[in-house]
């Protein structure tokens, strides 16, 4: 097999995650084949022995190629009021059209009509792909404290505007107080039902040295890391999601920040008491006694 059907392979086997950032962002099932059609181009006139995360890279490309075709008008915009089945070009496996029937309705609709192009692309990336702010940070030519703020703001607009439940913060908030009473518990098989199975967590440098990990992925690995941990870890709101500090000595030392559509799909633990100063925390008055 050559290099370039390899790489075609591994290609194909992201191609359902493409496509759903993709229609996340355009809004059109055409116009998210054309624009992983151009994440194909781009690959193949990459060093792909280079890419250290092919996932990863493959993910904020599509998403700049949409944020490019935002930016230029050449997107259509087009509505969708549900999704096309025979016609869609292709064919798609059971996985592939699941992943792009989630795409669809009141939150499609809602981050389609209420975001810019840089907040649009900040959101899906992060909010409903997992994808971390410092991977996001050149694709909109931010720094990562900027992309936080965009972030948050994005998030705030949409949560306004939508009584979808994967943007529902009640919702949201129910999962993550679940999520740390079965870590609490020690309930290794509540954790696997509560995460994704690509969940990701990330942990900055100084959570690292505090015993956190810099990045793991896959729900079984997530849920035995937190598998009876988060024994000081109280509820709290991080820019306004759902989330967990832990507090000691009257100072906050850790902050967990979860990304959460029907089920969690990110995590991120910061201690760097810099990036903890920009983060705008709430904890929830129960939890602080």
């Amino acid at each position: 097999m050559s290099g370039t059907d390899l790489l075609g392979r591994r290609f194909e086997a992201q191609r359902p995650r493409l496509l759903a950032v993709a229609h996340r962002m355009l809004g059109s099932p055409a116009e998210a084949e054309d624009a992983v059609q151009d994440t194909w181009l781009r690959l193949i006139r990459t060093d792909a022995d280079a890419i250290d995360n092919l996932a990863g890279w493959l993910t904020t490309t599509v998403g700049r190629v949409c944020l490019d075709r935002l930016r230029s008008g050449s997107a259509r915009h087009e509505q969708p009021a549900e999704m096309a089945g025979d016609d869609t070009p292709g064919g798609r496996d059971p996985e592939q059209e699941a992943l792009l029937a989630e795409s669809v309705g009141q939150a499609l609709e809602v981050v389609l009509t209420t975001l810019g192009p840089t907040e649009r692309l900040v959101f899906v990336l992060h909010d409903m792909f997992a994808v971390s702010f410092e991977e996001i940070a050149p694709v909109v030519d931010r720094n990562t404290a900027a992309v936080r703020q965009i972030a948050s703001r994005a998030r705030r607009r949409v949560q306004s505007r939508s009584a979808d439940p994967e943007v529902d913060p009640a919702r949201q908030r129910r999962v993550v107080e679940a999520f740390l009473a079965a870590s609490r518990e020690g309930r290794f098989d509540d954790l696997v039902s509560l995460l994704d199975p690509y969940v990701v967590l990330r942990g900055d440098a100084t959570a690292v040295r505090m015993g956190g990990t810099a990045e793991l992925r896959g729900a079984s690995g997530v849920a035995d890391f937190f598998n009876g941990r988060a024994q000081a870890a109280v509820p709290a709101f991080v820019d306004g999601m759902p989330g967990a500090v832990v507090v000691r000595g009257g100072r906050t030392s850790i902050v967990l920040s979860f990304i959460v559509t029907d089920r969690i799909v990110g995590i991120e633990a910061v201690a760097d008491p810099d990036q903890l100063r920009e983060l705008d925390l709430a904890v929830e008055p129960e939890a602080a006694r």
